[in-house]
């Protein structure tokens, strides 16, 4: 799991510019909202990078490079740029009310969303 924290780019009496990626192509940036103790995720793409840029609250992140690694586990909070790279199984809990951004390059997007998305279930979710 990549994890990076996104700095100002700018900032002045009229406010800040924050540069969330660049030189990154995306095909659909998803706004998305949890309710403390939300879990979404526990799939992975096939095809589509995923970047969620944490617009505000907290999450608990795991993440599991492919179906026989290690799961790692983060705590990610407002600010944060997290990569999701193909075909890492990755999933959130909220910890908090929170939103984020989600870009995407590849099909995972619009009514194309299943056709990229593979469920986790049973013992290979990551959070239950």
């Amino acid at each position: 799991m990549i994890v990076k924290k996104i700095k100002n780019s700018f900032e002045d009496e009229r406010g800040v510019i924050r540069d969330i990626t660049t030189h990154t192509l995306v095909d659909a940036i998803t706004y998305i909202t949890f309710k403390k103790g939300a879990v979404r995720g526990n799939h992975y793409h096939n095809k589509s990078v995923q970047y969620d840029y944490i617009l505000s609250g907290s999450f608990l992140c795991r993440v599991r490079p492919d179906a026989t690694a290690p799961t790692e586990e983060k705590i990610v909070v407002a600010g944060d740029l997290v990569t999701q790279p193909f075909p890492q199984r990755h999933a959130y809990k909220a910890l908090e009310d929170a939103v984020m951004l989600s870009c995407t390059l590849g099909p995972r997007q619009g009514a194309e969303f299943e056709s990229d998305v593979v469920r986790l279930t049973g013992k290979d979710k990551l959070i239950d």
